[in-house]
């Protein structure tokens, strides 16, 4: 156990409730800067293809290296800071993270570049579910909580929007390495500052660490999402490349369930998923994400190709939907207070799906106003979404798995959204390729080729040129603009979807604490504080003697909750208030 003897324990124990609004402010600068960096790479990708020269295959790794092995790690890194210290985690994931970040900028071979790329997807795996678990450990009050998870998921949010504009910037004025180069004096800055302020916090700890589970669960997840990507490349269903590594990670995937429900002390406690709200929370962030995503890459696309505007110029031009989500995650907590998790996230899921609809009067003519209503009510309803069932999933995990759940809805974010590329991706090839594959006047090698992607299809014509290109080039717009329509349709479809999957959750977000603190008064303990404490509490476990008594001992947490096997909690999931049947929602 570290970090509670020091001056910054000090400060936690002096500064009182104030300091866990501290703790956010560091909590969402790195978070920010992970979500920068899954997106800041799209812009330079032309700088570095043409300083470094890497192949196909090498540019793809550059790319996919990032996502890939953070979303692998998750489960990995989320349940092992339930063990080990999610603060201890989280510090490691700042210093391999401000490393990777040195070696990416000043990399001077494509391989160097994946090697840099993949350790920074380390380190984010590290940073992300540590910062959400820890969160969950500050603000046991669940209002209070509420309000930090709107801002934690607006920062998110601004970082992945942001990421275009800023990298736009920094290509236009430094070299392609300048994206990664930001990433250091940030982490120089708040490594010293989280090794002061940040509280140790973890959970039960009971039993080995499950080692082969925790891999188990990184190659299951890894094979999926490869998979998933390569199928939203563009890949055939039958092609081996993508459909082994889906079917195998499935596989994998399906043996660490079969795994954790046999084990006495699992990484991840299935019966969470018995809980309908917990499930539900997970289903509706996939959903979510499966819908957008995927839109999101094409919407840039529509933005660049059609209307023909610059990388900095459509990063501009989605700022009113990074302004919406920030809004949305400022009033998250009232609103969640106010309506509940059902609505919520229902009216959510709606008003996103009427916003993309909005968006299919959109034509191969700049209609700035529309575009800018649009992206408005996007941003808004997707972070009034994510907002709920963040904060829902959060509330119903217990505090000892704190770092399971986040790594379970992180994880579930990067399916969503993989598969949302890889659903929408074919709806959009499906509805664009044919009228360009067989368009009459045009060589037949010249349409199939065309018929990959409108970017290919405006160079094409470019070759072609005369009469050929110009109406190769017109009817790919077309059928583009025509495609993008359809996808909106089927997004929008999907986010009704999921507006039907949230009716599984609670109306009302309970008065007081949360679940846990309404057992322990059922059972007439004290509930837990809602501030960090400097010191160590000691909780002796149910059939052993106090270490006074020299017998095992008892367990030492670092976590702000006390814990208590006696209020029910031997299952590690949330309990029910005693004499009420449930906690109230």
């Amino acid at each position: 156990m570290s970090g509670t003897t020091t001056a910054g324990a000090r400060l936690r124990a002096a500064g009182g409730g104030a300091n866990r609004w501290v703790v956010l402010v560091v909590l969402c600068a790195s978070l920010l800067l992970v979500a920068l960096d899954a997106t800041v790479l799209h812009v330079a990708v032309p700088a570095v293809t043409e300083d470094l020269r890497p192949s196909g295959v090498e540019l793809l790794w550059i790319v996919d290296s990032y996502p890939l092995i953070c979303a692998s790690l998750l489960i990995l890194f989320g349940t092992l800071g339930d063990r080990a210290g999610r603060r201890r985690i989280l510090l490691l994931g700042y210093g391999i993270f401000g490393a990777a970040s040195a070696v990416a900028a000043f990399a001077h071979t494509p391989e160097l570049l994946i090697v840099a790329r993949a350790l920074l997807g380390v380190g984010g795996a590290m940073i992300m579910p540590a910062t959400l678990s820890i969160l969950r450990a500050v603000f046991p009050d669940r209002r209070e909580r509420a309000l930090a998870i709107g801002i934690w998921t607006a920062v998110a949010a601004v970082g992945a929007a942001t990421g275009p504009v800023l990298g736009g910037f920094l290509v236009e004025n430094f070299w392609w390495g300048s994206v990664f180069l930001i990433n250091i004096p940030l982490m120089a800055l708040v490594l010293p500052v989280g090794r002061w302020l940040l509280p140790e916090s973890r959970g039960a700890g009971d039993g080995p660490w499950d080692v082969l589970g925790a891999l188990v669960a990184a190659a299951g997840v890894l094979g999926v999402v490869l998979g998933v990507k390569r199928l939203g490349a563009g890949r055939d269903l039958y092609d081996a490349s993508a459909v082994v590594p889906l079917l195998l990670g499935a596989v994998l995937l399906a043996l660490f369930v079969r795994r954790q429900k046999r084990r006495d002390h699992p990484l991840i406690d299935m019966r969470m998923f018995s809980r309908a709200a917990f499930s539900a929370s997970v289903g509706c962030i996939v959903l979510a994400m499966l819908a957008l995503v995927g839109l999101e890459l094409i919407a840039v696309q529509y933005l660049q190709l059609v209307l023909g505007l610059s990388p900095l110029e459509t990063g501009l031009r989605l700022l009113p939907l990074t302004f919406a989500a920030m809004a949305a995650g400022a009033t998250g907590s009232h609103t969640l207070h106010r309506i509940g998790p059902r609505r919520m996230v229902s009216w959510g899921f709606a008003l996103t799906a009427g916003a993309v609809l909005l968006l299919t009067l959109m034509g191969q003519h700049d209609r700035p106003w529309l575009l800018t209503a649009g992206f408005v009510l996007l941003g808004f309803g997707l972070q009034t979404t994510l907002f709920g069932a963040y904060e829902s999933m959060l509330s119903e995990a217990h505090a000892d798995q704190a770092g399971a759940a986040a790594a379970i809805g992180e994880t579930s974010y990067q399916l969503g959204a993989g598969m949302g590329i890889a659903l929408l991706g074919s709806v959009m090839n499906a509805a664009y390729a044919p009228s360009v594959a067989g368009l009459s006047g045009v060589p037949a090698p010249a349409g199939a080729a065309a018929a990959n992607s409108l970017g290919e299809a405006y160079q094409v014509a470019d070759r072609l040129g005369g009469a050929a290109g110009e109406l190769l080039r017109a009817t790919a717009r077309h059928s583009f603009v025509h495609g993008l329509h359809i996808t909106l349709v089927v997004s929008a479809g999907l986010l009704l979807l999921g507006a039907l999957a949230a009716l599984r959750l609670p109306w009302r977000m309970e008065a007081g604490r949360d679940v846990c603190d309404a057992a322990r008064k059922g059972h007439g303990e004290e509930p837990a504080r809602s501030e960090p404490v400097a010191a160590e509490p000691v909780v002796a476990e149910p059939g052993r003697e106090s270490p006074a008594g020299g017998a095992e001992g008892a367990k030492r947490y670092a976590s702000p909750i006390p814990q208590s096997r006696a209020a029910g909690v031997a299952g590690r999931e949330p309990v029910e208030a005693a004499g009420s049947g449930r906690a109230a929602r």
